[in-house]
């Protein structure tokens, strides 16, 4: 049987070297049970450290750069200590598009307002649009993305998955019809993985937008294998 990983409810470490995530792994038969929040050495999912959870209704966590937040005890599996000497875990507020939310996303003015009953900020998920201004440029210009599935990042099979990417600047809109998911990086170039399998790095100018760089990973297939050693060691 294999494993559900859950995008808005995973995170990686400032350093880029750790991963945080939370899984549904119906196999898995350790004292942390089939549904567990985990940290591992990127890019290996093996666990170096695994907390049970209660389900798949659980919010997943976050690293912080406070050594002192630490929102989780002893875990069922692993050791953690190496990460604790670095870094602190907080829980991740379930909340439309919490990932981006971390990264300096803002909700516009026109998205709907929360329900104080809707935990998981889902009923007006379709609806809610999240904007981020382009670093380091004294424009006006604004990438915005709305859609249910970009919110959760995730689908059940057979659903419909609607995405939508735009760009504003001075009162004009320009679509990215071909991203299923986008953002700024720190310099205002766009990183965008396309719906055929593309990663790219996208300069922006008024008239549109050209390809840096591109990596096509559409002909690549898993190829399963045993990690390495060094995935078993902090």
């Amino acid at each position: 049987m294999g494993a559900n990983l859950y995008p808005q409810r995973c995170d990686l470490s400032p350093d880029g070297r750790w991963f945080c995530y939370f899984t549904s792994r119906g196999s898995a038969k350790w004292r942390a049970g089939r549904t567990y929040v985990a940290i591992s050495r990127l890019p290996w999912l093996t666990a170096l450290a695994a907390w049970r959870t209660c389900g798949t209704w659980t919010r997943g966590l976050h690293f912080v750069e406070d050594k002192r937040a630490w929102e989780l005890g002893s875990p069922d599996e692993g050791d953690v200590g190496p990460c604790r000497k670095k870094f602190g875990v907080a829980g991740t507020r379930p909340a439309a598009f919490a990932v981006e939310r971390r990264r300096g996303w803002t909700e516009t003015a026109d998205s709907p307002q929360r329900s104080p009953g809707d935990v998981w900020d889902e009923s007006r998920a379709e609806k809610v649009k999240m904007e981020r201004a382009r670093p380091r440029s004294d424009g006006g210009a604004r990438l915005i993305v709305q859609g249910y599935f970009a919110a959760f990042r995730s689908t059940l099979p057979g659903w419909p998955r609607e995405i939508r990417y735009e760009m504003h600047e001075d009162g004009r809109v320009l679509h990215l019809e071909d991203a299923q998911w986008a953002d700024w990086n720190a310099d205002g170039r766009l990183l965008v993985a396309t719906v055929d399998g593309r990663l790219q790095v996208r300069d922006y100018a008024r008239d549109g937008f050209s390809v840096l760089s591109e990596v096509d990973l559409s002909a690549l297939t898993p190829s399963p294998a045993p990690p390495p050693k060094e995935a078993y060691r902090w």
